[in-house]
């Protein structure tokens, strides 16, 4: 099973406590799946360094430690791949990525490098590639993804971002490396809304070239969509009541309820199909091929597992770690 069909109510239950501990501090008393709830020295793996805001901070060292003993590719694997040469070469993988998504990539104010699901994966393949997880990040949004792997401005994008077969027409795609599916935010004090049916003739924030606009005609055509450029946008007009109701990835989400469960909240169950979230890579490139076997040799090896506990798992309190999404996306 995947990350989100954990019951709600276990990650309702999880944030209630982080609650209740006082979520914005780091000091809420510690949990046998995880000793790293308390601030201290990076000196040991149990610990971590300053809150980055969320309901329970990132343990740094164990995080940071795992991307240092991540794989490296021998030289022939990376010479037999043009793409693979070309990132060696320049010494640094540049990356399409965001800085403001919780659990997937978000920029630590202490050092500035970036952290979380997405962003390790990006790591792990730079030092894959180059040796050193060295990367070159490019900020983009929804509207954005494709043209800077089209224009040459980045090697990939990690970004959440969804395989679609209209984007396929501009970029590849690796396989799958996670999948979710749609779900529904609103004002933690808000209980008009409690299902997707009940979006009817709501305002509904969802973001510009993402899937939401679809999503919403298929699933609530009597919705009002209005179309957002990115995430924190949405969740700020979410909390001034300009939107009713904020859809989308239901993973994305609950990053946003992690860093502020006192106003928001995550209702009713998860729909529409999975959505299958890749890496985004230069059309016509033999970069997906490099790349899927990468992919591949991580999940086996238990990277892509271990990524996903410190990232999302011990972020949120869901302890059952998911299986990889295979090679055409199911699980």
């Amino acid at each position: 099973m995947t990350f989100r069909n954990q019951t709600l109510q276990r990650v309702t239950s999880s944030i209630a406590v982080m609650v209740t501990c006082g979520v914005l501090l780091a000091g809420c008393g510690s949990n046998s799946t995880n000793p790293a709830n308390s601030k201290g020295g990076a000196s040991t793996s149990s610990q971590s360094n300053s809150s980055d805001g969320t309901g329970k901070p990132l343990d740094i060292k164990a995080y940071d430690d795992l991307i240092k003993s991540g794989p490296v590719a021998d030289d022939s694997t990376v010479t037999a791949n043009k793409w693979a040469s070309q990132i060696k070469k320049n010494g640094t993988l540049k990356v399409g990525a965001v800085k403001t998504s919780t659990l997937f990539s978000l920029q630590s104010p202490d050092d500035g490098k970036l952290r979380g699901f997405d962003a390790g994966l990006s790591q792990l393949l730079a030092r894959y590639i180059i040796g050193d997880a060295k990367t070159t990040v490019s900020v983009v949004d929804s509207s954005t993804r494709e043209a800077v792997l089209q224009n040459g401005t980045v090697d990939s994008v990690f970004a959440t971002y969804s395989i679609t077969d209209e984007r396929k027409q501009k970029i590849d795609f690796s396989d799958p490396y996670y999948t979710s599916k749609q779900g529904i935010m609103v004002r933690s004090d808000d209980n008009s809304i409690a299902s997707v049916n009940d979006l009817a003739g709501k305002r509904v924030g969802i973001q510009q070239g993402s899937t939401g606009s679809q999503i919403l005609k298929k699933y609530a055509p009597k919705a009002n969509g209005l179309e957002f450029q990115t995430d924190a946008e949405i969740v700020q007009a979410l909390k001034q009541k300009r939107v009713d109701a904020y859809v989308i990835n239901e993973s994305l989400l609950l990053g946003d309820v992690a860093k502020d469960p006192k106003s928001l909240k995550v209702v009713g169950k998860t729909f529409g199909t999975s959505d299958p979230n890749g890496i985004g890579l230069p059309k016509g490139s033999d970069a997906t091929k490099f790349v899927n076997a990468w992919l591949k040799k991580v999940k086996e090896d238990g990277t892509w597992a271990k990524l996903w506990k410190l990232t999302i798992g011990e972020r949120t309190g869901v302890t059952e770690v998911p299986t990889p999404p295979e090679a055409d996306g199911k699980e």
